[in-house]
């Protein structure tokens, strides 16, 4: 009987020990939740901002290079004007051009 209490005291502060180390420090479930559903968005915008620039951009350029993100920003707003592409699709090429 003893023994049987013993297994169960332990199973139990070896699933708690285990929870506890999942999450990290200072974070609570909901937080990590919400971390990873960003990392989820960020991975969906990568890929529609890839599509966007062959559909836009890809008729002109080839890969796109890897330049500062400020000056991406401002390459993209001038090709947005010639390209006329709207401002999602510039939103999203720029994402993508800066990951």
């Amino acid at each position: 009987m003893k023994a049987t209490i013993l297994a169960i005291v332990w199973s139990v502060l070896v699933l708690v020990s285990l929870g506890a180390a999942a999450t990290p420090p200072g974070k609570n479930a909901n937080t990590v939740a919400a971390i990873v559903t960003n990392n989820d968005n960020a991975d969906t915008m990568r890929v529609q901002g890839e599509l966007r620039f062959r559909t836009n951009c890809g008729r002109c350029h080839a890969a796109p290079h890897k330049f500062p993100p400020r000056m991406m920003a401002t390459i993209v707003r001038h090709m947005r004007v010639r390209a006329t592409i709207t401002d999602e699709d510039m939103r999203l090429v720029l994402f993508y051009m800066t990951q």
